[in-house]
């Protein structure tokens, strides 16, 4: 299912409309301090008013079975509003690592309950490393000897990985890489918050002593699986990316026209229109790269590999300077830790970390495009 440009339009309006409501800057600076790092009554209102949580879940699974350029709507507006939720380990990492697994049984069972937001969920493959290769996992996995699997290992940079109803972790076999399927009160399970740069993105390091698991897709299937997730997941972190470079440009134009030196309004002066002139071209290549690589994975072609790294990169190197940049046009203020600006800054390089960093990304580019 495809919405028009229309239908866009007016997704794009009430998911800002709720967040402006729901997410303002005094709320995120609360939630930034809590546990959970969320409001459970916010995300239930996403999903039961918005229908959020469902919107890229196919029909079959009790979702809607829109595409990425809805789901890029979506986030390019949560981005902008620095929305602190289980978004996005629930709906672009864990159901998309179900769908792409293609385990019948195992989606009928989970994303009914992820398509309602009744569940929430995540994805475990970064160990100490922080590598999101699946060569790269140590954790473990061996048969039971009742048909099930037992987990031994520790996995780090969990999003939300204390809050998860379901925990979808990347362990090894004699197969390989194999996705696994552990409930959040399973025994020998230990989740601890970590403490990093955004507070905004809740991470946590998992302890895994004889888990009890459930093998979802394949044995052996993970790295398949993980570098279609990857492929989908970086297209929704660009949206994500682009939406707050967006909200930075415009706050940086906005104070430049209001704030005022020497008589006269900062924006007036060549070195902040060069700053302003220089964030937009980054923010509409970012968004043009994004919703491009959106549109191709809907259309499922073969160029959406490229299409996603290339967007992973544009949007990451974007946000970066647009958050910069921002600080600067606000000069003294934009330092300071009651000003919004540091908030932006630091989401834009745990985004830009998250999937391993610029050697990472554009190796990965590389590497979709046959080099």
């Amino acid at each position: 299912m495809t919405a028009d440009e229309s239908e866009l339009r007016e997704l794009r309006a009430s998911v800002r409309e709720f967040l402006e409501a729901k997410s303002p800057e005094e709320a995120v600076r609360k939630l930034m301090e809590s546990e959970p790092r969320f409001d459970p009554a916010v995300w239930s209102q996403a999903a039961d008013q918005l229908r959020l949580p469902g919107l890229a879940i196919p029909e079959e699974y009790g979702g809607d079975g829109f595409g990425l350029v809805e789901l890029g709507v979506v986030l390019e507006e949560m981005g902008r509003a620095l929305f602190c939720s289980p978004f996005f380990a629930t709906v672009l990492l864990a159901a998309q690592a179900l769908l792409a697994s293609g385990d019948r049984d195992a989606c009928a069972r989970f994303l009914p309950g992820i398509a309602s937001g009744r569940t929430t969920a995540t994805l475990a493959v970064a160990e100490d490393h922080g590598s999101w290769d699946p060569a790269m996992v140590s954790a473990r996995a061996l048969p039971d000897g009742d048909g099930g699997w037992t987990l031994r290992g520790r996995k780090c940079f969990v999003i939300d990985g204390t809050t998860a109803d379901l925990v979808l972790v990347v362990a090894r076999t004699v197969a390989g890489p194999t996705l696994f399927a552990v409930e959040r009160d399973a025994t020998g399970l230990v989740a601890e918050p970590m403490e990093t740069l955004d507070a905004t993105r809740a991470m946590a390091r998992l302890t895994l002593d004889a888990v009890p698991a459930t093998r979802v897709g394949a044995e052996g299937a993970g790295g398949r699986i993980m570098a279609k997730v990857l492929d989908i997941a970086s297209v929704g972190l660009a949206a994500e990316q682009a939406g707050a470079a967006r909200r930075c440009l415009e706050t940086s134009a906005d104070y430049a026209r209001v704030r005022h030196q020497f008589g006269r309004p900062i924006g007036s002066f060549q070195a902040v229109k060069h700053k302003c002139a220089d964030m937009l071209v980054q923010v509409e290549l970012a968004e043009a790269s994004s919703r491009e690589a959106a549109r191709l994975a809907d259309e499922d072609s073969p160029d959406f590999p490229v299409a996603a790294a290339v967007a992973h990169a544009c949007c990451s190197r974007a946000y970066m300077t647009a958050a910069m940049e921002n600080i600067q046009v606000h000069g003294g203020i934009g330092f300071t830790w009651e000003h919004p600006a540091h908030l932006y800054f630091r989401r834009a390089k745990s985004s830009q970390l998250l999937f391993g960093g610029p050697a990472v990304y554009h190796e990965r580019l590389l590497d979709r495009l046959g080099i």
